[in-house]
This record gives structure tokens, C-alpha cells and sequence, in this order.
């Protein structure tokens, strides 16, 4: 599977925008059961979702469901189950035990929106079945009772505390999505966040921010060829008996080819 550079939430109740989904660049699509999907529609984006999963997808489309206890849990999981999904993605998970008691076969991206889920964020990410954490930021902002402000502050210490819990068990973690989808700028200026913080990609809710999380979380011409010197420093260096090269005035080791290695992977198949 690509790396996830963007992830579209789509709504299940519009099938329009389902079919639009499908012209779409993103590197994964969730069909959203929970929040995007009033009470009373749930029961008809269910069925719009099972409709979009008849048709294969050229990528991974999952499935977020309505949270454990709501009326809607037990319908939206077998759905997911027998349908075809690529995953389910499961809201306000709290603890590890909720993740484990979710393991049905699928792989689990367990959204972090909360106070108690970012405390609990290692255990639930050491769960197997757990491919993926979701930051909520939304949700965790309300809860943490936090002022907006343009660069996130406020939110800086949860958000790296989600990346370190996805990391350190191999988990990919993934930014939480950017309201305002008429300020391109904005949203530009928290994917380069995003990115620098450690997030692999973004979540989006419109398809004219597919495009930005692609570009911010993926790997320039640019950053490629200089992978390709530093690695080719590096060769030229050990041939001649060194154990360190340098490349562009700095000192280069084994670390930092592996991590030009995986830049040139990534290019690969985002290019590819």
C-alpha cells in the first residue's frame, strides 16, 4: 500500500460525493458513518456505503463507524465486516482494550480525540490489530478546553505525544483534519507542520486539499536527487576505505543513508 499522505473522509449519506471520491487523488478514503451523518440518515448512508463497496477502488477505502454504545454500532461493524472495506476506522477510542475487543480481522485506525485517549495513546498503539492513530484534534480541543490559535500551540504536546505512541510500535500516525477549507494557506501551513512535527500524512475534507497533504507529505524532485548524492557520497566514500563521509559541508553515516534510502522509496511509489 502507498504511504498515506492524504486521507479523504467522505460522507456516507451523499452519493455524489462518494462517486466524486472515486475521480479523486487521495492515497485513502474513508466513507464516514459517525459525525458527517445525522441520526436520522444513518441507516441511508449504510447502505450508499455498502453500494460504493460493490465497485473496486484503486485505493484503500475503510469505513468510520458510529462509536461503541450508540444505536448505530453493531449495523455499521457488520457492514464493514462484510462488505469489502480496507479497514474500520473507530472514533474516541480511549483505552487499549476497546481496540483489542474491535479485532475482527480488519485493520483498526483508532482516532485519538480525547484527553484519556492521548494518555492511553502507547497502549492503544501497541494493540495488533491497530494499524493506524487518527488525531480528532477537534474533539481533543473542546475536551482540553483550549483557545484556537493558528499554529496549534495549545494542542503541540498531544500531537506529539500521538506521533511518539504511533511510532514507537511501527503504527502510522496521521493529522487531524483543517476546518477552513477556503484558506489553501492555512491549510499549507499546517500540513508543513504536520510533517515537521513526524505525521505521515493528513486527513481532508474537501478535494481541494488532497492535492496540498499530497505535495507537503511526499517527496520533492528535488529531495530526491539529493538522496540520490548523499547515498552516492556515501558509496563513494566506503569504496574508499572511510568509515563517514560528508555531503554538502555535513558529516554523513549509516543513519542518514538509510533515511535518504526510504526518501527514494517513498518517491518511488508516489511517482510510480
Amino acid at each position: 500500500m502507498k504511504p498515506l499522505r492524504s486521507v479523504l473522509y467522505v460522507p456516507g449519506d451523499k452519493p455524489r460525493a462518494i462517486e466524486k471520491a472515486r475521480t479523486l487523488r487521495p492515497d485513502a478514503v474513508i466513507l464516514d458513518l459517525e459525525d458527517a451523518v445525522a441520526p436520522e440518515h444513518k441507516a441511508q448512508a449504510r447502505e450508499h456505503v455498502r453500494d460504493a463497496l460493490r465497485t473496486p477502488w484503486r485505493v484503500p477505502v475503510l469505513v468510520r463507524v458510529n462509536g461503541l454504545n450508540t444505536p448505530w454500532e453493531h449495523d455499521d461493524r457488520e457492514l464493514a465486516l462484510t462488505a469489502g472495506a480496507a479497514g474500520i476506522v473507530l472514533p474516541k477510542v480511549e483505552d487499549a482494550r476497546t481496540a483489542r475487543d474491535l479485532s475482527l480481522g480488519l485493520p483498526l485506525w483508532a482516532m485519538i480525540e480525547t484527553p484519556l485517549g492521548v494518555l492511553n495513546a502507547p497502549h492503544i498503539a501497541a494493540v495488533p490489530s491497530v494499524a493506524a492513530l487518527l488525531v480528532g484534534a477537534n474533539d481533543l480541543a473542546r475536551a482540553l478546553r483550549t483557545q484556537p490559535h493558528p499554529d496549534r500551540t495549545p494542542l503541540l504536546h498531544a500531537l506529539s505525544s500521538v506521533i511518539l505512541a504511533a511510532r514507537a510500535h511501527g503504527k502510522t500516525p496521521l493529522d487531524a483534519v483543517y476546518n477552513d477549507v477556503r484558506n489553501p494557506e492555512g491549510f499549507q501551513r499546517e500540513c508543513q507542520q504536520g510533517r515537521a512535527l513526524g505525521f505521515t500524512g493528513k486527513t481532508v475534507i474537501h478535494p481541494d486539499q488532497i492535492e496540498g497533504a499530497n505535495t507537503a507529505f511526499g517527496v520533492t524532485t528535488q529531495e530526491a536527487e539529493e538522496a540520490r548524492e548523499l547515498i552516492s557520497a556515501w558509496e563513494t566514500a566506503r569504496a574508499e576505505g572511510k568509515s563517514v563521509a560528508t555531503f554538502r559541508g555535513a558529516l554523513v553515516e549509516q543513519m542518514h543513508v538509510d533515511e535518504a534510502q526510504e526518501v527514494l522509496e517513498l518517491w518511488g511509489v508516489t511517482e510510480g
